[in-house]
């Protein structure tokens, strides 16, 4: 096939660039600026511009037969307009593109976050999205996002929604990059002791599950319109994980702990006092950051397994292994 790739210099994104052109498909990559990491010729095509502009996403799209939607604004810095418009506006250029280009099949990356209530969750499955969050735009963005996109699929297109779950590997500067870095300055602190049973999903397995979904789409398939939750399906504690990072990176792993009540008061406090200060760095915590450490969330692998053909590939003590082995690189250079 060829498929286009939106957001394709993430962690996320390149690993699904790398793979499609391992196996022989033909890829243009949609990203703001140029990544030596993707490579350019006769198999990958690097497309720039913003997925905000839908004569770009236009473009990026002519002549391709399915789109991976992985662009979007993460984290928890930056205002509402911002998500709004990467997030929400930036999907609704993908399926315009998609519908105009007469495209089959897309791959939209949502996150299990979207259906996060605050509540544990404990072998759920991809439960429908929750709007109307004040000030955690990341997730209510990316339920937005995730609405219109399924509402797209139809008889003539394919749309299946992929919501990995902690995504997590070298070169990883999210989840890995934010606990090393605080483990180093001394500010590591775990929500409830880190005691919340989690689901985790290791880069490779994230990759593997959205070219399996990639394969799996088409407008009659069973998943079309449908959200999938996918990870390693070896739900840990918490402190079990953190504890494996840092060992990986070889910081201390000496957190504070903060029970889960006080968390969520942290965190409702600093969400007040953080745009008042103008600060560009990621808040130590949010009330929303406060009920992802503090319940537990790990989620039924079988419709997955099921309809997309998806099983992991890497577990999480290899991968925990290959976070070491690629630290110790990063030191020796």
């Amino acid at each position: 096939m060829k498929v286009l790739v939106t957001g394709a210099s993430s962690l996320i994104g390149a690993g699904v660039v790398e793979a499609l052109a391992a196996r022989g498909d033909v890829v243009t990559c949609l990203q703001r600026s140029r990544s030596t990491r993707l490579g350019e010729g006769s198999a990958v095509t690097q497309h720039l511009g913003d997925i905000r502009d839908r004569d770009v996403v236009m473009a990026a799209a002519d002549g391709c037969e399915a789109i991976v939607h992985v662009a979007a604004k993460v984290g928890v810095v930056g205002d509402w307009e911002e998500y709004r418009s990467i997030n929400v506006d930036g999907t609704d250029n993908v399926i315009r593109a998609a519908t105009g280009q007469n495209i089959g099949r897309v791959v939209h990356v949502s996150s299990p976050s979207v259906a996060h209530g605050g509540e544990p969750i404990v072998g759920g499955g991809a439960d429908a999205p929750v709007l109307g969050r004040r000030r955690a735009w990341y997730p209510e963005s990316k339920a937005m996002a995730e609405i219109l996109a399924l509402g797209a699929a139809s008889e003539e297109l394919g749309v299946v929604a992929v919501r990995p779950h902690l995504v997590w590997g070298p070169g990883d500067t999210q989840l890995v990059g934010r606990i090393v870095d605080r483990a180093r300055a001394g500010r590591l602190a775990l929500v409830g002791g880190g005691r919340a049973l989690v689901d985790t999903t290791y880069i490779d397995n994230a990759v593997a599950a959205l070219i399996a979904a990639l394969d799996a789409v088409s407008p009659e398939a069973r998943c079309s319109g449908r959200a999938y939750v996918v990870s390693n399906g070896e739900p840990r504690m918490i402190r079990e994980l953190v504890e494996g990072i840092c060992r990986a990176a070889g910081v201390p792993f000496e957190p504070r702990e903060v029970s889960l009540r006080v968390g969520r008061r942290v965190g409702a406090a600093v969400e007040r006092l953080w745009p008042m200060v103008r600060r560009d760095e990621e808040p130590p915590m949010t009330q929303f950051l406060a009920e992802q450490l503090g319940t537990a969330h790990w989620f039924d692998p079988r419709p997955a397994r099921d309809d997309l053909g998806y099983r992991p590939i890497v577990s999480i003590d290899e991968g925990l292994r290959r976070l070491g082995v690629w630290f110790a690189e990063q030191a020796a250079r």
